[in-house]
Parts: structure tokens; C-alpha cells; sequence
């Protein structure tokens, strides 16, 4: 069998008119397509078709679809009086409830209805292609069709095979994709494909910080903003999912891989969850809202009081560093040893201010980390040990901040805030590829689509440097004795070798 997804007159039917069927059936009749509207509850599928009619319209106001553009897609889009309207169809995708039981009885019932060359797609955000199609006549022709709300803006779907899913269904489904304005990554059937799975490391991690008393959710969020580039910090980004949304999606692909360390989700989400603390939709999550705005408390300024001197331990990210605080006006020393009345500053990667101060025999009383990878140009994080006082905290904070530029001061952290989560969803990353899910490049694309990230996981690895990846992922391993932080074998070959994590070249 096969589909000419480009055919003029292709009738596309959308099954499930909630905000991703009505996403999906706008970008389908835009495209073209003849979009037959199907909902189990009364009037659901007319008022889905008015819905869609509705943000055709805007766009043609914002001049972005031409008058004759949105009369066509309008004409397009057909509400079915039942589910037996879609007899003719050359393609039927659900967006139902995501429950294996429901689909898999919605596939049985619509295998009655239509022909036996009718592509049937799931998109199922969380549940096994395979498992759905398991309960078909013709398993060969089921694939997994996985967009993001809001459809019409969140330009990449994932294209799913299915142990039995059949060549043509991938390839119908892709040329599909193009058809409609997205761009398909293809993905082998495995929880959370790729954009949920590699998602994993921003989140799960930034809670394992919060967890370990390393920094408050707002910090975290930061740093991780305006340090790192990221669009949302991890903890506004889940209050905009909601936990009721995201908690799941953690403990199900947790559980889908039998409990592997990288997914582990934190008690904190599972204790808030049951507070009803969801996020903007209540009002309160991990920020309380005004309207759709966090109340942020402000940040104190930095302190006046600077060091008279300034040591920085030799090592990876000593220079760096060392030419900052000569910037902001202070004395650097270049002894080998630090005078009695400097302050000590280490520039590790991914060790902890702890495990540093004991390997270079340093005062601990005196002595700070400074992350050298993230943020020495926009926004600095300096970490302390258990000994660290207060007087030499202050006299830190107020030399890192001297010119303005915000710091963050974070209790010890292997990996500061901004390594360990770089380093972990590169990992992540990189055991997707290694899993051979899907393309180094579809990776990076479904990443940089789907989740909005500065960079894709493979080309962010590539610009940090593979072996400073590894090395902080080393360190962490060494210290935590956490096996979430073990290297993906993707990531240690190709730093081994020297090359690149996306092209291998």
C-alpha cells in the first residue's frame, strides 16, 4: 500500500476536536486537505469548526492568510454527522483521550468504517504506538503523528514507527508534515519519542537542585534564564504545563524505562501536585500570579565590600575568571599559594566547592567557586562550601557583581546550577542517539522546535566540548555516587576520539 499525502483532493479526517484536534485540523485545511470534524460529545466537533473558522480569521487580519487563502480552508472544514462520515478518508488522526483502552477501542471502531488503505495515526504523547496499534486488523498501516500545542505555532511533529508499522505509513506521514508547514523528526516507538525524552534533563534536574538545598526554585530559574539562555526557567516552564500535566508525563516515562536513574522524578512535584499548587491555571505552583505574571520577590543588590586581593586556583576555568576579577578592579595574585588575606576562588568543572578546597588544600573558610562556563558575561554564580563565612560570601558576591552584572550565590553543588543541567541533557541527548531513536539532526531539530532550548542537545555538547561535558559528568558521578550522572557511551566514544557529538566528524 502507499498515500499520496500531496493529492489535491486528500480528506483528512480529525478525530478528537479538543485544542490539539482543532490545532491540527487548522493547519490541515490551511494545507488544503478536506478536514472532516469527529467528537463523541454532542455539538463538540460544530463548535471545534467555528473555533478553527475563528483563528483562520485573525490570521487573515494580521495579513498572514490571504483573502481567498482563508475562504478555501474555511470550505475545507466539514463537521460529520457520525463517525461513519469518514468512510471516504485517506487519513484518520485521533487526538482522544490518552489512555491505551480508549484508543485502542476508537482504532477497532474506525477499522469498521473506513478502507483498507486509510493511513490511521495516533497522536499519542506518552503511549506506545505499537501498544495502540496492537489492537488493529491491519497494525501495518498505524503510525504515531505526535504535534505540541499550540499546534499552528509549534512548528515540528514526530513521526513514529511502530514495531508493525509498514515503510509507507513514515514516509506518507512525513511528506504530510511538509505539506501542513511543520518539520517531521522521526522517531523509533519508545516513551516520550524524542522532544518528551530528551526533555528529561531540564526539569527532573533542576528539582534534583532544589531537592539538595543547592538554591531556591527562583534561582535556579535565573541562572538557567540569563545565565544559560534558556527562554523560561524549568520552574516557570512547569508552571505553564501545570503539574497535574507534567508530574505524569515524569513518573510514566520513569516507570516505561524501568526506573532509570537519568528520568528519576523528585517528591517535590508529587507533594505539590497533591496541594493543588498546579501552576498558572490556579494561580499558585511554584510562583504566586497576578494574572499571568509570577510575583518575583527582587533580587538584593550586591554588596559594596570588595576583597583586598584575590587568589584564583590553577585549572580549566582559572584564566577566564581571573581575568574577570582583575577587570572589576581587584588585585590578582600570581603566587602559587594565596597570601593569608586573599580570598580563594576555584573555577571547577563539575566538582563541587568542597571536593576542590580538600584537593588543593585551600582555607575553607575563605574560599569560593565561580562557574567559568555559564554566565561570566551576563550573569555570574558563585558557590560556597559548608565552611565558607559570611564575611567572605559578601566580599565575593560584592567583587562578581562590582559592574552591575547580577550574581547568584548557591550553597555546594557539584556542577554548579548551569553545568549539571547542560551536562545532563546533553547526556540525555546523546543516549538518545545512541539508542539510535532518531537522527543526531532530528534530535537537535525535535529539541530546538519542540522545547524551544538555546541549542539542540548534540550541537550545545559540540559548543561547551565534548571531554568538558564528560568531565563534568565524571565529577558528579564520582561524587554523588548517583548513577543518573553516568556518560552516555555516544558522548564518552566521540570525546574520546575528538569529534563532533552532532556530525561525528
Amino acid at each position: 500500500m502507499t498515500l499520496d499525502a500531496n493529492r489535491s483532493d486528500l480528506v483528512f479526517g480529525m478525530v478528537g476536536t479538543g485544542a490539539m484536534g482543532r490545532g491540527i485540523a487548522q493547519i490541515a485545511a490551511a494545507s488544503g486537505c478536506t478536514v472532516i470534524l469527529v467528537d463523541s460529545r454532542d455539538g463538540a466537533a460544530a463548535e471545534a469548526r467555528d473555533h478553527v473558522v475563528k483563528m483562520l480569521g485573525k490570521l487573515a487580519e494580521k495579513g498572514k492568510l490571504a483573502p481567498e487563502a482563508l475562504a478555501s480552508a474555511t470550505a475545507n472544514l466539514k463537521v460529520a454527522a457520525s463517525m461513519a462520515d469518514l468512510a471516504g478518508a485517506h487519513v484518520v488522526v485521533e487526538a482522544i483521550i490518552e489512555t491505551l483502552d480508549a484508543k485502542q477501542a476508537l482504532m477497532r471502531q474506525l477499522e469498521a468504517i473506513v478502507a483498507d488503505d486509510c493511513l490511521i495515526a495516533s497522536n499519542t504523547s506518552s503511549l506506545s504506538v505499537t501498544s495502540i496499534a496492537a489492537a488493529c486488523r491491519l497494525p501495518g498501516r498505524v503510525g504515531g503523528f505526535h504535534f505540541f500545542n499550540p499546534v499552528p505555532l509549534m512548528k515540528v511533529v514526530e513521526v513514529i514507527d511502530g514495531v508493525l508499522t509498514d515503510s509507507w505509513v513514515g514516509e506518507a506521514l512525513t511528506i504530510l508534515a511538509r505539506r501542513m508547514g511543520h518539520s517531521p523528526v522521526k522517531a523509533k516507538d519508545t516513551p516520550g519519542f524524542i522532544v518528551n525524552h530528551a526533555g528529561r534533563g531540564y526539569g527532573t534536574e533542576a528539582l534534583k537542585l532544589v531537592g539538595e538545598g543547592v538554591a531556591d526554585f527562583a534561582a535556579v530559574d535565573r541562572v538557567l534564564r540569563d545565565a544559560a539562555g534558556f527562554r523560561m526557567g524549568p520552574f516557570e516552564l512547569l508552571d505553564l504545563t501545570a503539574l497535574d500535566v507534567s508530574h505524569p508525563v515524569m513518573e510514566s516515562i520513569y516507570d516505561q524505562y524501568y526506573q532509570e536513574p537519568r528520568f528519576r522524578p523528585s517528591p517535590i512535584t508529587r507533594q505539590r501536585l497533591s496541594a493543588g499548587l498546579l501552576g498558572r491555571k490556579t494561580k499558585r505552583g511554584f510562583y504566586v500570579y497576578d494574572g499571568d505574571k509570577p510575583v518575583v520577590t527582587p533580587v538584593p543588590a550586591a554588596p559594596t565590600v570588595k576583597p583586598d586581593s584575590v587568589w584564583v586556583a590553577p585549572g580549566d576555568g582559572w584564566a577566564a575568571v581571573a581575568t574577570l576579577a582583575a577587570k572589576l578592579g581587584n588585585s590578582v595574585e600570581s603566587g602559587e599559594r594565596p597570601s593569608k588575606g586573599a580570598l580563594c576562588v576555584v573555577a571547577p568543572l563539575g566538582e563541587d566547592c568542597t571536593s576542590a578546597v580538600v584537593r588543593l588544600g585551600l582555607d575553607p573558610r575563605r574560599t569560593v567557586a565561580v562557574d567559568p562556563l555559564f554566565g561570566l558575561d551576563s550573569h555570574r554564580t558563585v558557590m560556597t562550601n559548608p565552611l565558607t563565612e559570611a564575611k567572605w560570601r559578601e566580599r565575593a558576591h560584592g567583587l562578581f557583581g562590582a559592574d552591575g552584572k547580577p550574581v547568584t550565590v548557591i550553597s555546594d553543588s557539584p556542577g554548579f546550577i548551569a553545568q549539571r543541567v547542560i551536562a545532563t541533557i546533553v547526556n540525555i541527548g546523546c543516549d538518545i542517539a545512541q539508542q539510535r531513536i532518531a537522527t543526531p539532526d532530528d534530535i537537535d531539530r525535535a529539541v530546538t522546535l519542540g522545547l524551544g532550548y538555546p541549542f539542540g542537545p548534540l550541537a550545545w555538547g559540540d559548543r561547551v566540548g565534548a571531554e568538558k561535558i564528560l568531565s563534568i559528568l565524571h565529577a558528579m558521578q564520582e561524587i554523588t555516587g548517583d548513577p543518573r550522572y553516568r556518560p552516555s557511551l555516544w558522548l564518552r566514544r566521540r570525546a574520546l576520539l575528538g569529534v563532533s557529538l552532532l556530525t561525528g566528524e
